[in-house]
């Protein structure tokens, strides 16, 4: 399993850290993760719903000092 790809949207606010999260899945295989390290709380609202839309899965979310840590992969038909 290869490491997961990073994406650090810290200190940007919304709708950044999806954009980047959604640009940075583009042309992945399925069974990729990602982790998406935001400073914005809203990240743990729009982060599941770009998955629902994009046919991924978001397997975890942490917050240490301010900072959430979104794990997310990518689904078996990528639509987006």
């Amino acid at each position: 399993m290869t490491a997961p790809v990073l994406v650090d949207a810290r200190g940007h606010r919304c709708p950044v850290p999806s954009l980047r999260l959604r640009k940075a899945m583009a042309g992945q295989a399925s069974g990729v993760r990602l982790i998406l390290l935001a400073t914005d709380p809203m990240a743990r609202i729009d982060v599941p719903y770009l998955m629902g839309d994009l046919g991924g899965t978001v397997c975890e979310i942490e917050e240490l000092d301010g900072i959430l840590r979104i794990t997310v992969e990518i689904g078996a038909v990528p639509r987006g």
